[in-house]
């Protein structure tokens, strides 16, 4: 849990905090945003708005907040109120240049997991968000080479939000470092029976039931 009411000096405010929401489990996906980021006011334009306990969710996560009596409903609402605030903060911070670069050692590493799709060969994938409102959909993982997205395996990564991350990160990832987005694969799986393409196929049974089809009105004719 976060130190209430830490006497330590300014460049230890967001520290006990944020390596506690860290080490959550299922927080892997998750950067370690600067302190400065946090701090400056500018870049939390407009989240008082859609933040409960605002101010109280900001002391938390600076390590601010005074340590006075508090009931447990209240506390677990501004702790709730936090870990949304903080993921709201990260989906701006992953775009900025120092968020990038924190974010591309996680990719390198494949921290986020790889491409189930047999044809990528096990390309890493990058979180992303389907849409930029909170609360809507969970993060899905996006391959850069299929440029398709997936679940992530895990049930406990299911229930991170989407906007926490964002729609644009993985995007802008790869217009700040072109060299690291793959060529796409130009491999297909194509069902086949004995062989055969399976529309091939169709196409073969459809010719076939026309012939048929016309035989038979042929023959009716001829009778009449």
């Amino acid at each position: 849990m976060a130190r209430m009411g830490s006497t330590d000096s300014d460049s230890e405010f967001a520290k006990y905090w944020v390596e506690w929401f860290m080490s959550l489990e299922g927080n892997e996906y998750y950067c370690d945003v600067d302190e400065d980021y946090i701090l400056d006011r500018f870049n939390l334009t407009g989240l008082n708005f859609e933040v409960p306990h605002y101010q109280k969710a900001l002391e938390l996560i600076t390590d601010r907040l005074p340590d006075k009596p508090m009931s447990d409903d209240l506390r677990d609402q501004v702790e709730r109120s936090a870990k949304h605030l903080y993921g709201l903060i990260h989906a701006r911070y992953i775009i900025t240049a120092r968020g990038l670069v924190k974010m591309l050692d996680k990719y390198k590493r494949g921290d986020f997991g790889r491409c189930p799709r047999v044809y990528c060969q096990g390309n890493q994938l990058l979180p992303v968000g389907v849409t930029d409102i909170p609360n809507q959909k969970a993060v899905k993982l996006y391959c850069c080479r299929c440029e398709d997205v997936y679940n992530p395996k895990s049930r406990r990564h299911n229930m991170i939000d989407g906007a926490h991350f964002g729609t644009s990160f993985p995007h802008m990832l790869f217009q700040v470092y072109p060299s690291l987005k793959p060529a796409p694969s130009d491999q297909r799986y194509v069902p086949r029976i004995f062989g055969f393409k399976l529309h091939n196929i169709a196409e073969l049974h459809r010719w076939q039931d026309e012939q048929r089809e016309q035989q038979k009105q042929r023959l009716t004719a001829d009778k009449k």
